[in-house]
């Protein structure tokens, strides 16, 4: 299973067999309205505080997940998920009310591919039957948590991006009782803590590509395979100032990555008109795009191989305030429609 330093493949090919992807008011106004499951109306979503709703968005795309293939909690043996806030609180929190047995997890925006690749891990290993692997955020409680609350009115560079408010989560299981195609995850690739020494937390995407890059090209290292060799390589979210860092540092090290091949969700959620900064962030960020936009397309024939490399800025308020640099990691995963 494990090939080279840093990949594992899976040759049970565990299946995402459904996923539930919920959103925010302004993801509704955003270019991928049809394919989340359900919209909230306003950023409370009847709670008290916005870290109480961020909980409800993750209850609720765990709840899509299970009712979309006639399961409950108690058939689910782990549930892997995490977020930015403090201590994971809202995952945890949402966790108590789903009662799954719990593995929390933090890759700060990375979390999406490395709950997934833990699933595919355990599953391909008879570990488990059904596994719940999700992440979300919430553009107020990050705002709050990590610059200045919204109310505050704050103003920020072209360089800074948008939290998407919203929760994925996929139910991945044994591709060994699937006959029918599904999306499948064939392997996974762990990504390394780079530091550049960036410590602007208004430039996330800069910060993140050296990771990006890394983790990519250590995939593709390990498993003797060009960046051809899928049909689309997705980040999670570079967004625009990170993407065309992304693209330099693929061409500095002679790695032949496709424009037209190498797209971020940062780029893809939201509309131009929707003001966003250099594009859009957050755990949620990639969950959604890719569990639901992007598996959609792969069932409806566009894409056969993704190449699913969700990024994560491993700061906090403490390492800011004592002046830290930005650590970033990018775990990759592998996901054939087969």
């Amino acid at each position: 299973m494990l090939v080279g330093n840093q990949t594992w493949v899976f040759n049970q090919r565990p299946a995402i067999l459904s996923t539930g992807v919920v959103g925010g008011p302004f993801e509704k106004d955003g270019r991928l309205t049809n394919d989340f499951d359900k919209f909230h109306e306003d950023l409370w979503m009847g709670k008290d505080s916005y870290e109480k709703a961020q909980t409800v968005l993750l209850e609720d795309a765990v709840d899509i997940a299970l009712r979309k293939k006639a399961l409950k909690g108690e058939d689910v043996q782990f549930f892997l998920a995490g977020d930015l806030i403090n201590q994971i609180t809202p995952t945890s929190f949402a966790a108590r009310t789903n009662q799954i047995p719990h593995l929390g997890l933090f890759s700060a925006c990375a979390t999406s591919t490395e709950g997934l690749a833990l699933a595919a891990m355990i599953i391909n290993n008879s570990g488990a039957d059904y596994i719940l692997a999700g992440a979300s955020s919430h553009n107020a409680s990050a705002e709050r948590q990590f610059r200045y609350p919204t109310e505050y009115g704050g103003q920020k560079p072209p360089t800074a991006q948008w939290t998407v408010t919203g929760a994925g989560v996929a139910l991945v299981g044994s591709g060994r009782l699937i006959s029918s195609p599904h999306p499948r995850i064939t392997s996974a690739t762990i990504g390394k803590v780079i530091d550049m020494g960036l410590t602007d937390p208004f430039n996330m995407g800069g910060a993140m590509a050296p990771a990006a890059v890394d983790t990519i090209q250590r995939h593709c290292f390990d498993l003797k395979i060009d960046p051809s060799h899928y049909d689309l390589i997705v980040t999670g979210d570079l967004a625009e100032i990170g993407r065309r860092a992304a693209m330099d540092l693929f061409k500095q090290k002679g790695v032949s990555v496709d424009d037209e091949q190498f797209k971020d969700c940062g780029l893809l959620i939201y509309k131009n008109e929707q003001g966003v900064f250099s594009g859009a962030s957050g755990p949620a960020c990639s969950a959604v795009v890719m569990y639901g936009h992007l598996l959609n397309e792969m069932k409806e024939g566009k894409y056969k191989r993704i190449l699913f490399v969700a990024t994560g800025s491993l700061l906090s308020p403490l390492s800011f305030q004592q002046k830290e640099s930005i650590p970033c990691i990018a775990h990759a995963v592998a996901i054939e429609y087969i």
